[in-house]
């Protein structure tokens, strides 16, 4: 018997959310000249695997965003000017 799972319009809508971070983060790494997501976490230190959940979309502390932007060098006005919507 399979589980039956509904998601809220507001679950739906931090879901895209998390999915722009990451996607945002990846399209970052990528124009900062890190074709591999694993070498941009090593030379960072931050943890590998942590660092791929964020691309993936996973949830994460803003003190971790805090962290990455700043390898990145990038501001948090930078980093949330596009790509992002705001609920309706």
């Amino acid at each position: 018997m399979g589980v039956i799972c509904y998601m809220s319009k507001k679950d739906e809508h931090i879901n895209r959310q998390l999915e722009n971070l990451g996607n945002r983060l990846r399209a970052m790494r990528i124009a900062k000249g890190y074709t591999n997501y694993e070498q941009f976490a090593f030379e960072h230190d931050i943890p590998r695997a942590q660092y791929g959940r964020y691309e993936n979309g996973q949830d994460l502390r803003f003190s971790s965003l805090l962290k990455v932007l700043k390898a990145m060098n990038v501001s948090l006005e930078e980093f949330f000017k596009d790509g992002f919507e705001t609920e309706e």
